[in-house]
C-alpha cells in the first residue's frame, strides 16, 4: 500500500494547510493486539454476558450439529496437542454454528484406567507402601479425586484457548450416571450372546499385572536374544527324515518352555542337508541331517556356523503333512520328564521363507497365530506365565524366573540336550506398555471377550459402515477398514481397580455368565446412586442376585473394563445427557485414534444398535518441533500451550492450527510462531484499515450492487469464491487451505490492490461521490465478511474488531452468521477480463519500480505512462487505467510505444514518462490543472469542489 494520498506537510508556511480536508482512517481498534492481556477480559466479558446461553437460545428449533467429544485423559496439564484437537474442534463447531446450525458443544474426559491409577500407585511405592494392602474403596477413592484435580485445570486451560462449550455440565466417565450406562452397555453385549470368557493370549503387561489393548502399546527398538533351535523328528512322513531335525528360529527364547508344535508353509521349498563341516565355536554337530527352507540356507550357514554341507533332498512343504517331532528339552532332567511329548508339525499359512528358517515355533499361549493354529489343530494351551512375568509350575525347570532374563537358562538347557543349534541377538522394533514404558509379552489369560464374528456379526456390520461413513481425510477409511478386518475377538477386561466393574456373575457349576435382566436392573440401580463402587461393598453379590440365588453358587467377576469400551460408550450417555441427536455428525480425533477411540466407538454402537455412532471422521496428525522430532523433555524442544498463550496469545495458537495442513504431522517452535504472528499483524492490520475507513459509515451512504464501478463488482466475486469455500469446509471439514486462501485475499486482493487503488478516493473524494460511498460499500461488506468468517479461528480479535465498529453493547461477533452473499456477486466472466487486467497492471507498475529504484520519481503519483494493450486486451480500454495504476496520468495507444525504457508483455507494452503539471497539495497528483483555481491555487480542480 504505497503512494498514499494524505495531505503534504511540506508545503510552505505560507500555503494553505489542507489537511483537516482530508478523510483519514479513524479508528479504535488499535494496531498492537496485546493479546496475553486482553483475551482473559474478553472471556470474562463473555462469561458474565453468558454468551453460550445466548447462542443456545437463539438456536431453538436450528438444525443440530453434534461433533461428538472424544475424551482426553485427565491426569495431567494439557500439551500442544490438546491445543491442537480442541482448536480444531471449536473451529468446526463454531463454522457450523455460523452456517446456521445449533452446534452445542459437550466436553468430556476420560477418568478410569490405568495412568490415573499408576500415577497414584506411585504414592504409595513413595512411602514404601504396599498398594494391594490398601482397601480397594480407599484406592478408589483417591484415583477419583486424582482424576477430578486434573479434570479441572484442564477445563481451565481449554477455556483459556478460546473453546466455547457446555463446561459446566460436561460429562466425564468417572460420573455415577456414566459409570451406570456404561455397565449397561456391557449388559447389551452379556444379553445378546456375544459377551464370553475365554482363554487365550492377549498383551499383557508385566509390570501394571494386567492386560493391555493395543492403543496402549507403542513400540521401541530393543536388542533381543535369539536362539535356533533343532527339534528332532520322531514319526516322518517320508523315509528320508528319519533321524533328521527341524530347525527354528525365535527372537523370544523364553517362549521354548511353552512350545507344542511346529509350523511350515505348505508352499515353500525346504532343503534336508547334511552337515559335512563348521566353524570354530559353532553348536552344530558333523553329521546331523537338517530341515531347513532352502531360501534361507545361505543366512544360516552364517548365523549357525554350518562351514559345509551337502544337499540330499528338497522338498515341498506339503509333503511334511504328518510329520512328529520332540520337543527340544525332551529327556532334561531338571524338567522331570515335563517336556516328553509329541510336537506335531503343522500347515500354517503365516509362514514365510522371508527370515528365519522357514519353520516357525508354536506356543499356544503366547502368540495370535500361535493361539489359532492350536485351537485349529486341538493343541493344549499352557498357563506357563504368571501375572508377573514369572514362569509359572507349568514350566517345569524353570518355575519362579522372570521370562525377559529366562534366555541364558533357555540356552543352558538346549545346549544340554544338543538341540541348541545357534544363539545371537537381533535389533528389532518391541510392544512396550505406553505408560510403564516397560516390554511387554504375549501371555494366554482367562479373559472377557466380544466376538466379533458370532450371530451379531459385528465385524460384517462394522465394514459396512466404514464404507458409508465420510472420512477427512479419506484414507482413514482403508486405515481403519484393515484394523477391523484383521483384529481378533475383543478383549474388554482388565485386572486393575480403577474402572468400571464387568458387573457380570458366572455359574460356578456350569462356567456360564448368568444373564438375568432383573440382576442386571438391581446392580444399574445401585451404580446410578453410588457409583461403581457399589460394586466393592460388603455384601454386594447377595444384594444384587436377590433371594432367589446363593452367592456362594455364583463367581462374582471382579475384572475391571477396559477403558478403550468405557470411552467406546460415551456416546451412550453423553449425547442423550444433553438432549444431542444419535449418531453425531463427527468424530474428531488423532490419526491414533483409529485403532483407538474410533475404533473402540464403532464396535461398541455395532454391537449394542447396529449403526456407527458417527456420520464422519476426520483425523489430524502429531505435533513436532520445528525439525520434525518427536517433543520431549530431555530435548528440550517441547511447546507448551501455556507458554504459548503467556507469550503471544490464544488467537496466535489458533491461527497455527488453521495455517497447518492438520492432515498430516505439525511443527511448531520460536521461528514458526514468530512466522504467524506477522501473519496475524497482518490480517489484523487489514481489520484495522477497514474500520479505520469505515468511520461514519451509515445505511444511506450504500450503493447498489448494480451501480458499483468494476472494482467493486471484482472484489464482491472473489468474497463470493472465498465464501463458497469457507461454507464448503464447514459443510466437508476439509479446512486444508481455507485461512491460506483468507490471507492471500486479504494480503493480494485487499492491501496491494483494492486498499492501494482506492486509498486516494476515500481520502480525497467529496463525502458524496458516488466513487467514495462505493468504496465504503464494499469496505463494509469486506469487514462483515472478514470478521465473521475469521471469528471461528480468531475469536477474540473478531470481537475485538466487531466492537470497535458496533460498540461494546453490541451483539458479540459470535452471534451472528456468515452474510449471505447474493449469487449475483459470482461472475466469472467478469473475473476473467479483470486478471487480464491485473497482468498488465503488473507490468505498468513493473516499469514505475524500476523508475523509483533509478530516482526518477519518488512516487508512482508522479507518472504518467503510456500503455499499449494489444488485441487481447482491446476490451479493457474503457477501464480507468491511470486510476488503477495509481499514476496522475496514462495515455492508451494505437501502437506499441517507440523508445527506451520500453516494458514488454504478450502484446501489452508500456513506457515511463514523467507526468505533466504540479503536485496537489491534498491528493498528491501531478496534474496540469493545478494552479488554475483562484480560491484554492494548489489543488487539482476534484480537490477544490472536495474542500468548497
Amino acid at each position: 500500500m504505497t503512494d498514499a494520498p494524505p495531505p503534504d506537510t511540506t508545503q510552505d508556511k505560507g500555503a494553505r494547510d489542507y489537511r483537516g480536508t482530508v478523510f483519514l482512517p479513524k479508528t479504535s481498534f488499535p494496531m498492537r493486539g496485546d493479546l496475553p492481556k486482553k483475551e482473559p477480559a474478553t472471556l470474562a466479558r463473555w462469561k458474565a454476558q453468558d454468551l453460550r446461553g445466548q447462542l443456545r437460545e437463539r438456536s431453538r428449533g436450528l438444525e443440530k450439529f453434534v461433533l461428538h467429544d472424544g475424551p482426553p485423559y485427565a491426569n495431567g496439564p494439557l500439551h500442544i496437542g490438546h491445543a491442537l484437537n480442541k482448536i480444531l474442534k471449536d473451529v468446526i463447531n463454531r463454522a457450523a454454528q455460523m452456517s446456521g446450525r445449533d452446534a452445542d458443544y459437550v466436553p468430556g474426559w476420560d477418568c478410569h484406567g490405568l495412568p490415573i491409577e499408576w500415577k497414584v500407585e506411585e504414592g504409595y511405592r513413595a512411602k514404601k507402601q504396599d498398594k494391594d494392602s490398601v482397601p480397594i474403596l480407599e484406592f478408589r477413592r483417591e484415583c477419583r479425586d486424582y482424576a477430578r484435580h486434573w479434570l479441572g485445570i484442564q477445563s481451565e486451560e481449554f477455556q483459556r484457548l478460546g473453546v466455547l462449550g457446555d463446561w459446566e455440565n460436561r460429562y466425564a466417565t468417572m460420573d455415577f450416571t456414566s459409570e451406570a450406562v456404561i455397565a449397561e452397555e456391557i449388559g447389551r453385549f452379556l444379553m445378546n450372546g456375544s459377551l464370553y470368557r475365554g482363554l487365550r493370549p492377549v498383551m499383557w503387561s508385566p509390570v501394571e499385572k494386567t492386560a493391555l489393548a493395543d492403543a496402549e502399546v507403542e513400540y521401541h527398538d530393543v536388542t533381543s536374544p535369539t536362539l535356533h533351535a533343532a527339534f528332532p523328528v520322531v514319526k516322518p512322513s517320508l523315509p528320508e527324515l528319519e533321524g533328521a531335525r527341524v530347525v527354528i528360529w525365535t527372537t523370544t527364547p523364553w517362549t521354548i518352555p511353552g512350545n507344542r508344535a511346529v509350523a511350515f508353509g505348505e508352499e515353500i521349498d525346504y532343503a534336508l542337508v547334511h552337515v559335512d563341516g563348521i566353524a570354530e565355536g559353532s553348536l552344530l554337530a558333523t553329521g546331523d541331517d537338517l530341515l531347513i527352507a532352502l531360501p534361507l540356507l545361505p543366512a544360516f550357514e552364517k548365523e549357525a556356523g554350518l562351514a559345509a554341507h551337502s544337499l540330499k533332498r528338497v522338498f515341498k512343504g506339503a509333503e511334511l503333512t504328518g510329520t512328529v517331532l520332540a520337543h527340544p528339552l525332551r529327556g532334561w532332567a531338571p524338567a522331570e520328564g515335563g517336556y516328553d511329548f509329541d510336537v506335531p508339525l503343522l500347515p500354517g499359512d503365516f509362514v514365510t521363507a522371508d527370515a528365519g528358517t522357514g519353520f516357525v515355533h508354536i506356543a499356544p499361549g503366547h502368540g495370535e497365530d500361535d493361539f489359532a493354529l492350536g485351537r485349529a489343530f486341538g493343541l493344549p494351551v499352557p498357563e506357563t506365565v504368571n501375572d508377573d512375568g514369572t514362569y509359572s509350575v507349568q514350566t517345569p525347570g524353570f518355575t519362579g524366573l522372570h521370562v525377559f532374563k529366562a534366555h541364558d537358562a533357555v540356552w543352558a538347557a538346549l545346549e544340554a540336550m544338543g538341540t541348541l543349534a545357534a544363539k545371537g541377538s537381533l535389533r528389532h522394533s518391541y510392544p512396550h506398555s505406553w505408560r510403564s514404558k516397560k516390554p511387554v509379552i504375549f501371555r494366554a489369560t482367562p479373559q472377557w471377550f466380544i466376538a466379533m464374528d458370532d450371530e451379531n456379526r459385528i465385524r460384517a456390520k462394522a465394514l459396512d459402515a466404514i464404507a458409508n461413513t465420510h472420512f477427512v481425510p479419506d484414507q482413514g477409511r482403508n486405515r481403519i477398514g484393515s484394523m477391523v478386518a484383521a483384529r481378533p475377538d475383543w478383549c474388554i477386561s482388565r485386572q486393575r481397580a480403577w474402572g468400571v466393574p464387568i458387573a457380570v456373575f458366572v455359574d460356578k457349576r456350569s462356567g456360564e455368565p448368568l444373564r438375568d435382566p432383573t440382576v442386571m436392573e438391581r446392580i444399574l440401580a445401585a451404580f446410578r446412586e453410588e457409583g461403581a463402587d457399589a460394586w466393592y461393598q460388603p455384601g454386594a453379590a447377595a444384594r444384587f442376585l436377590g433371594n432367589e440365588r446363593n452367592p456362594d453358587d455364583y463367581e462374582q467377576v471382579m475384572d475391571i473394563v477396559d477403558v478403550w469400551f468405557e470411552s467406546g460408550c460415551t456416546h451412550a450417555f453423553a449425547l442423550p445427557d444433553h438432549g444431542l441427536p444419535f449418531p453425531a455428525d463427527l468424530y474428531l480425533e488423532g490419526s491414533d485414534q483409529h485403532r483407538g477411540w474410533f475404533h473402540s466407538s464403532l464396535l461398541e454402537a455395532i454391537g449394542t444398535r447396529d449403526i456407527a455412532p458417527f456420520k464422519a471422521i476426520l483425523t489430524h496428525g502429531f505435533v513436532l518441533d520445528e525439525s520434525g522430532r518427536k517433543m520431549s523433555k530431555s530435548l528440550g524442544n517441547v511447546t507448551a500451550p501455556q507458554e504459548v498463550m503467556k507469550d503471544y496469545g490464544a488467537d496466535i495458537l489458533r491461527l497455527w492450527v488453521m495455517n497447518s495442513d492438520f492432515a498430516d504431522d505439525l511443527r511448531i517452535g520460536k521461528t514458526i510462531l514468530g512466522q504467524q504472528a506477522e501473519l496475524y499483524r497482518r490480517l489484523r492490520n487489514t481489520l484495522r484499515w477497514l474500520l479505520g475507513n469505515l468511520d461514519g459509515f451509515t445505511e444511506d451512504e450504500r450503493v447498489p450492487y448494480a451501480e458499483l464501478p468494476e472494482l467493486e463488482r471484482y472484489i464482491l466475486h472473489r468474497v463470493s469464491q472465498i465464501d463458497a469455500r469457507l461454507r464448503r469446509a464447514a459443510e466437508d471439514y476439509d479446512w486444508s487451505g481455507v485461512m491460506p486462501e483468507i490471507h492471500n485475499f486479504c494480503a493480494s486482493d485487499l492491501s496491494a490492490f483494492l486498499f492501494d487503488i482506492r486509498k486516494d478516493s476515500l481520502y480525497c473524494d467529496r463525502a458524496d461521490d458516488p466513487r467514495r460511498r462505493s468504496a465504503r460499500t464494499v469496505v463494509d461488506v469486506l469487514h462483515r465478511c472478514l470478521c465473521t468468517w475469521l471469528a471461528p479461528v480468531l475469536v477474540f480479535t473478531t470481537e475485538e474488531a466487531w466492537l470497535a465498529r458496533f460498540g461494546e453493547g453490541a451483539d458479540s461477533v459470535h452471534l451472528q452468521t456468515f452474510p449471505a452473499v447474493p449469487s449475483e456477486w459470482r461472475d466469472d466472466a467478469l473475473a476473467e477480463r479483470w486478471t487480464r487486467l491485473r497482468a498488465v497492471r503488473g507490468l505498468v507498475t513493473g516499469a514505475l519500480e524500476k523508475a523509483r529504484a533509478a530516482g526518477t520519481i519518488g512516487s508512482s503519483l508522479q507518472a504518467a505512462p503510456e500503455l499499449f494493450l494489444g488485441s487481447t486486451g482491446a476490451d479493457l480500454a474503457d477501464l480507468p487505467w491511470a486510476e488503477l495504476c495509481i499514476t496522475s496520468g496514462l495515455t492508451l495507444l494505437d501502437t506499441p510505444p517507440e523508445g527506451e525504457g520500453v516494458e514488454t508483455e504478450g502484446e501489452a507494452a508500456v513506457r515511463f514518462l514523467p507526468a505533466a503539471g504540479a503536485k496537489c497539495d491534498r491528493c498528491w497528483r501531478v496534474l496540469p490543472e493545478v494552479g488554475r483555481s483562484a480560491a484554492h491555487p494548489t489543488l487539482c480542480l476534484r480537490c477544490e469542489g472536495a474542500v468548497a
